[in-house]
């Protein structure tokens, strides 16, 4: 059931018309595209962010909110990770990285200085979290 609505939530990602203005070079663009509490699972919702990166944009270092169990994938371009003290690696369309409750994902960038890069970031957190992302520095 969960493979199925991620799978849905690919697609709609995949269909939404392009974005009023294109992503400016070194910029990036976080949207919640949907965000619904889970019935079996009282106090805890599924949000889905669509993060959207220029040519060589990138988001700073950051943590999520402590509850949040991430699973992010590639739906367009490259994308640049590193989560913890782990290896950076570069995920391409349709590959996967998750962050467990409590991780730090110290690069999340575009992989290109050229084209643009899309990734889909599904959050479990719990419901009364409202902040998901948190920067190191203001």
């Amino acid at each position: 059931m969960f493979r199925a609505f991620l799978l849905g939530a690919l697609v709609a990602v995949s269909v939404v018309p392009a974005m009023a203005a294109d992503v400016a070079r070194g910029e990036a663009r976080v949207t919640t595209i949907f965000d619904h509490p889970l019935p079996s699972v009282p106090g805890k919702s599924l949000r889905g962010v669509l993060v959207e990166y220029g040519a060589g944009g990138s988001s700073p270092s950051h943590t999520h909110a402590a509850s949040a169990f991430i699973t992010a994938t590639v739906i367009e371009g490259a994308v640049r990770s590193r989560i913890n003290d782990g290896p950076e690696k570069v995920f391409r369309v349709g590959e996967s990285f998750v962050e467990m409750p409590g991780d730090h994902h110290g690069v999340s960038a575009n992989a290109s200085d050229v084209e643009p890069s899309k990734l889909l970031a599904v959050f479990v957190v719990d419901t009364a979290d409202q902040v998901l992302t948190t920067p190191d520095r203001p």
